[in-house]
C-alpha cells in the first residue's frame, strides 16, 4: 500500500503540480487509515502523544500525556509504556477511561511483601526498549472498552547532571506505533544564561533507519529551537509522514537537548527561594591536577570476543589522553593476578606509553574472576607508591577497575570483598568501577564505588561500549580540585546536603541544598575552600536574598496547572536529600541505622509525592467500576544524580574556615604610589614622609620595585591616560591600569592585577575576578582578595603588597578605574632593592634647613613644625640635596590625608637618575639593577 501511494504521488506530479500542503495531509491520512486497518484487530490506536517540560536551573519537570482510543467491537487492552531516567523521581500519574478517572497515590512500602507484590518484579528491558544504560521502564495497562479512549498522564521530575561540560535531558519517545499527533514541548529557564544549545539526531542505534547519517548532527525532522538569553524553547512535531521516515513501527528514539550555563572562576550560583537555597558550583579555567592511577582489568574467560575486544580500543585511547605529569600501571586479572610493572608507577613517556598498549595487546581471556585479588594488588601498588614517593597531597590518586563478572575464585563474599577493599583503600584514593554486560553484580560495583569516593557505571556488551568506556573516563579523567569543601554559617543554614568532596572533575558540577534557619536575614555568606595542584584556594561571598522575583517560576511558559507555584529550589533539595539517604542505607551494614535511613527517605518522599523504592505508586478510583484498570510500576533505582556526588562517609571534612578569616588583615604604610599617580615615602625612623609625582605617558611602565637578582621580587606598574580636568594645569591624568608582581624565589610565578581580574601563574594559569572574595595560598605565596576593595600579596611571609580597586560607579571623563600600590611589609626585600619606591625601603633622609650663606644646618624632629613655611627646606639623600615644600597629600589608604614633603621636578635628585630610567619594556621585564634589564 504504501508502495502504491509513493507510485501514484510521483505520476501525478509529472502530470501535474499539486499543491505539496494538500498532498502530504492526503498521504498521511492514507498512512493512517492503512495503518489503522492493520492495527485495530491487535491493540487500540496511540491518536495522541505529548511530552511538555520545564527545565528550571537543572531541575525538570516532566508531563507526558498519552491517548489511546479503541475503534475495535470489544474491550481490548491498552498498554502505556514509557521510559524515563533513573535519576528521575515519578510524582504523579492519572489515567482516564471514558467518564472515569483514576489517581495515582504514593504510599509507603510494606517490609513483607504479599504473593501479588512479589510477582510484580522487575523485567529485564526487552531489546527495542532497554537499550540504553540509567533508565526505567514505567508501565500502565488497562482494558479499554469499545469505542471509547484512555488518557494516560504521568509525572516526573529529575535534576540534570553536568557531563563533560554539557547537561543533558533525555526523552524517550518509543510509542511502537504511528501517532497523529506527536509533539514535544521543552522550555529551559536558566537565569545564568544559557549557552553551547543543541539538539543532536534521534539516538536510536539499535534499530536501522533512524534517520541518522553518518556525521549528521542536524536536530530531528520538525524541531524548532529558539532562545533568548536566559529562555529557550525547543519544539519536536513530526507529521505522520515524517515519523514513517524514521521508522515504519513508529518506534522513533531518544529526544536529547544538551546545553550548558555562563559560569566563571567564584563561588558558583547560589539560588534562593521562600527559605531553601541550591548551590551549583563548576569552576573553570583551571589546570589539571597530576593523577596517578592504576587500570584494573578483567582478562577472564568471560571477557573473550567482543568484550575484551571494545576494552582493548577504549584503553589504546585512553593511554594517549594521559598528562606528561601522571603515573599509571595495569593489572590484568583472572584467576591469577599479572601486574604490568610491578612494584612501581611509570611516568607517562612515548616508550611506557608504546610497552602499555602491547601489554594490553596481549591480554587473552582465560580462567575465572578473582575481583578480590585484583582489588587488593591495586591497591597495596597504589598506597605504597603514594608512601615511597613523597606524593603531593594535592595530586589526584584512583584505581580504575573493570570487570564483565562476579567473583568466581578467592574470596568470593560480596560483603567481605567490600570490607577487604574499604581496609585496602584506607580513605587514600578512589575508586571507579565499570560493569559491562549483564552477568556483573551491579549492587556489589555500585557499593564499592560509593563506599570509596568514585562512580560506577554499567554499559551493555555492544558495538558503542568503547565509546562508552572512553566517556567514562572523560568524566573522571581531569581531576581539576581536591579536597572541596564549603560552608554556610551554622546559624543560618540547617539539613544542608553533602559539603565535602573528595574531588572535582573537568566538565561536572558539585550540587549542594539546604534550608534558611534565619529567613529575615539580607544575605547568605558561602565559603569555598579546595585544593588547586600545589595551592590552596578559599573564595567567598554574600549572596543577597531578598530578590524573590529572581528565582519566582510563576508564569513560565510550560507550568501550567499550579506547577508554577512549586518551589522548585525547595523540590532539588528534597530530590537530593532523598538521594544521599538511598546512598546511605546502602553503604550501611548496620540494620538498625539501615531502617531509620529507609524511614526517613519514605518521610521525605511522602511529603514531596514522590516515587522511590520505599514508596509505591497505588491507584484510587474516582468512582466504581467493574473493571478497575491494571497498573503495573518498576520503580527507578537509586543510580543517577548521587553518582557524581562524592562519598561523605570515609572521608574525614577538613575544618571549616574561621569566620575570624573575614576581618581584615590589611596593615598599609604609607609607602604607596596611587591616583595620578602620586608617590609617597614613609621613613618611620625619622618620622618623616616625601612624596613626588610621576609625570608619566599613556602606555609607560614603571618599575616600582626591582630586587629580582636578591630576593627575586620585581613590581611593575602600566599607566593608563585619561583627559585632564578642567581648568586644570595638565594635559593629561595617568593611572594604574595594571600591577604585575613577579617572583622567582623559591620558584618562578606572576601576578597581573586589574580592577577586575587577577592572573596567578606559577605554572598552571589560575583566573580570580576581583567581584569575589578568595583566597590562594601555596607553599611561597598567598593572593587574598577581598571582593570590590583590595588584593593582598604576600611572598615567603617576609614581603607584602596590598593593591586597592578603586571602581568610579559615574566617573568623569577625566575618570578611569584603576589600582593604587601599596608596600605593607618589606623585611624580604634586600638592601639593594630598587625602583620608584624600593630604592628608600633600606636607607633614610635628613632634613635640612638652607642658610643664606649656603651652609647646611640639619634640622631636628621637634623643629619640623616651625620649618613647614619656609620655601629653602631640603633633604639630603644619599648625599645629594633636594629642595623640598611641605603639603598635605591626599592617599587612599584608610587615611584621608598625609603631610609630607614634596620634591617637584619628577623627583629630580630624589630619585637615583631620571624617571625614564624607571620605565620597563614590557610588564615582566626584571631589570636587575637600576639602568640594567634581564628580559624574560
Amino acid at each position: 500500500m504504501i508502495l502504491w501511494l509513493w507510485l501514484c504521488w510521483g505520476f501525478s506530479t509529472s502530470a501535474g503540480q499539486p499543491d505539496s500542503e494538500l498532498m502530504a495531509r492526503y498521504l498521511e491520512e492514507k498512512l493512517m487509515a492503512d495503518y489503522s486497518i492493520m492495527e485495530q484487530e491487535t491493540r487500540p490506536r496511540m491518536s495522541e502523544f505529548t511530552v511538555k517540560s520545564t527545565i528550571i536551573s537543572r531541575y525538570a519537570f516532566t508531563t507526558v500525556s498519552c491517548t489511546m482510543v479503541n475503534s475495535g467491537s470489544e474491550a481490548r487492552e491498552g498498554v502505556f509504556e514509557m521510559q524515563i531516567p533513573a535519576a528521575a523521581f515519578i510524582s504523579n500519574f492519572t489515567m482516564s477511561i471514558g467518564n472515569k478517572t483514576y489517581y495515582g497515590e504514593v504510599t509507603g512500602k510494606e517490609k513483607k511483601h504479599s504473593s501479588d507484590d512479589k510477582a510484580r518484579q522487575k523485567k529485564p528491558p526487552s531489546p527495542t526498549n532497554g537499550r540504553e544504560n540509567g533508565y526505567e521502564t514505567f508501565k500502565a495497562s488497562v482494558f479499554i472498552p469499545r469505542k471509547m479512549q484512555a488518557k494516560f498522564l504521568l509525572h516526573y521530575e529529575e535534576l540534570l547532571q553536568r557531563r563533560l561540560g554539557k547537561y543533558e535531558y533525555t526523552l524517550s519517545i518509543r510509542p511502537q506505533q504511528l501517532v497523529g499527533r506527536l509533539r514535544v514541548e521543552v522550555n529551559i529557564l536558566e537565569n545564568s544564561g544559557i549557552v553551547s544549545l543543541e539538539v543532536p539526531p534521534l539516538r536510536n542505534s539499535k534499530h536501522k533507519g533512524n534517520g541518522k547519517v553518518e556525521g549528521d548532527v542536524s536536530p530531528p525532522p520538525s524541531t524548532v529551537v529558539g532562545h533568548t538569553k536566559t529562555l529557550a524553547k525547543v519544539t519536536f512535531n513530526p507529521s505522520v509522514v515524517e515519523q514513517t521516515r524514521i521508522a515504519r513501527n513508529g518506534i522513533l528514539g531518544d529526544f536529547i537537548i544538551r546545553y550548558d550555563v555562563n559560569r566563571e572562576l567564584s563561588v558558583g550560583d547560589v539560588q534562593i527561594l521562600n527559605g531553601y537555597f541550591v548551590h551549583y558550583f563548576a569552576p573553570t579555567d583551571l589546570p589539571p591536577l597530576p593523577k596517578n592511577v592504576v587500570f584494573v582489568l578483567d582478562s577472564s574467560a568471560s571477557m573473550v570476543g567482543t568484550k575484551l575486544k571494545q576494552t582493548k580500543e577504549a584503553l589504546f585511547t585512553i593511554l594517549q589522553d594521559l598528562r606528561p605529569e601522571d603515573h599509571f600501571n595495569i593489572i590484568g586479572f583472572s584467576n591469577r593476578i599479572k601486574v604490568w610493572q610491578q612494584d612501581q608507577l611509570v611516568p607517562v613517556t612515548p616508550n611506557n606509553i608504546r610497552d602499555a598498549k602491547k601489554y594490553i595487546h596481549n591480554m587473552s581471556p582465560t580462567g575465572g574472576t578473582n575481583i578480590n585479588g585484583a582489588l587488593q594488588t591495586g591497591a597495596k601498588l597504589l598506597n605504597d607508591y603514594i608512601a615511597q614517593n613523597d606524593i603531593d597531597a594535592r595530586t589526584v590518586s584512583l584505581i580504575i577497575f573493570l570487570t564483565d563478572g562476579r567473583p568466581t575464585v578467592g574470596e568470593t563474599q560480596s560483603s567481605k570483598i567490600l570490607s577487604n577493599t574499604k581496609d585496602a583503600i584506607r580513605d587514600k584514593f578512589c575508586l571507579f568501577t565499570i560493569g559491562i554486560g549483564n552477568d556483573v553484580d551491579h549492587k556489589l560495583l555500585e557499593r564499592m564505588a560509593l563506599e570509596n569516593c568514585g562512580m560506577t557505571r554499567h554499559f551493555q556488551e555492544d558495538e558503542d561500549a568503547a565509546s562508552h568506556l572512553k566517556g567514562f573516563y572523560d568524566e573522571i579523567g581531569t581531576p581539576l580540585l581536591s579536597d572541596i569543601r564549603i560552608d554556610y554559617p551554622e546559624d543560618n543554614v540547617e539539613q544542608v546536603t553533602q559539603n565535602f568532596f573528595p574531588n572535582y572533575f573537568n566538565g561536572s558540577e558539585i550540587i549542594i541544598a539546604g534550608k534558611l534557619i534565619n529567613r529575615t536575614s539580607d544575605s547568605l555568606h558561602v565559603e569555598v575552600t579546595a585544593s588547586n595542584s600545589k595551592k590552596y584556594i578559599l573564595l567567598k561571598t554574600d549572596v543577597a536574598i531578598d530578590f524573590p522575583s529572581r528565582n519566582d517560576i510563576r508564569g513560565v511558559p510550560g507550568l501550567e496547572d499550579g506547577k508554577g507555584d512549586k518551589n522548585y529550589i525547595e523540590r532539588a533539595w528534597s530530590y537530593l536529600t532523598i538521594k544521599e539517604l538511598l546512598k546511605s542505607r546502602l553503604k550501611s551494614d548496620d540494620n538498625q541505622e539501615k531502617d531509620y535511613l529507609m524511614e526517613k527517605a519514605k518521610s521525605m518522599a511522602l511529603t514531596y509525592n514522590f516515587v522511590t523504592p520505599f514508596t509505591v505508586l497505588k491507584m484510587r478510583e474516582a468512582g466504581l467500576h467493574s473493571e478497575p484498570p491494571q497498573e503495573e510500576f518498576i520503580s527507578p533505582s537509586t543510580d543517577g544524580i548521587g553518582e557524581k556526588l562524592q562519598s561523605l562517609q570515609g572521608h574525614k571534612a577538613p575544618p571549616g574556615i574561621s569566620r575570624q578569616q573575614d576581618k581584615q588583615r590589611i596593615k598599609i604604610s604609607k609607602t604607596s604610589a596611587d591616583g595620578d599617580p602620586h608617590f609617597v615615602i614613609d621613613f618611620p625612623s625619622s618620622k618623616l614622609s616625601v612624596c613626588f609625582n610621576i609625570d608619566g605617558e599613556p602606555g609607560d611602565i614603571l618599575r616600582l620595585v626591582s630586587d629580582h637578582k636578591e630576593s627575586g621580587v620585581t613590581v611593575n606598574g602600566k599607566l593608563i591616560g585619561a583627559p585632564a580636568p578642567p581648568n586644570g594645569h595638565k594635559k593629561h591624568r595617568t593611572y594604574f591600569s595594571t600591577i604585575t608582581i613577579l617572583s622567582n624565589k623559591p620558584e618562578r610565578s606572576y601576578l597581573e592585577i586589574t580592577p577586575k581580574r587577577v592572573i596567578l601563574d606559577d605554572g598552571e594559569r589560575l583566573l580570580l575576578s576581583c567581584d569575589r572574595s578568595a583566597v590562594v595560598r601555596s607553599s611561597s605565596l598567598e593572593v587574598s582578595i577581598s571582593a570590590n576593595s583590595n588584593i593582598t600579596v604576600t611572598i615567603r611571609d617576609t614581603i607584602s603588597f596590598v593593591i586597592l580597586i578603586h571602581h568610579y560607579k559615574k566617573p568623569a571623563p577625566y575618570q578611569r578605574n584603576h589600582l593604587g600600590f601599596y608596600i605593607s611589609n618589606s623585611k624580604g626585600l634586600s638592601s639593594d632593592s630598587h625602583g620608584l619606591l624600593g630604592q628608600f625601603l633600606n636607607h633614610e633622609v635628613k632634613l635640612l634647613q638652607e642658610s643664606l650663606n649656603t651652609s647646611h644646618q640639619q634640622v631636628g624632629q621637634n623643629q619640623t613644625e616651625a620649618l613647614k613655611p619656609n620655601p629653602t627646606n631640603t633633604l639630603k639623600v644619599k648625599g645629594r640635596l633636594v629642595p623640598v615644600v611641605w603639603k598635605q597629600r591626599r592617599i587612599y589608604n584608610g587615611q584621608q590625608e598625609v603631610d609630607c614633603w614634596f620634591a617637584k621636578n619628577n623627583a629630580d635628585k630624589l630619585i637615583d637618575g631620571s624617571y625614564k630610567d624607571y620605565l620597563a619594556s614590557h610588564p615582566f621585564d626584571t631589570g636587575t639593577s637600576f639602568g640594567m634589564l634581564n628580559n624574560l
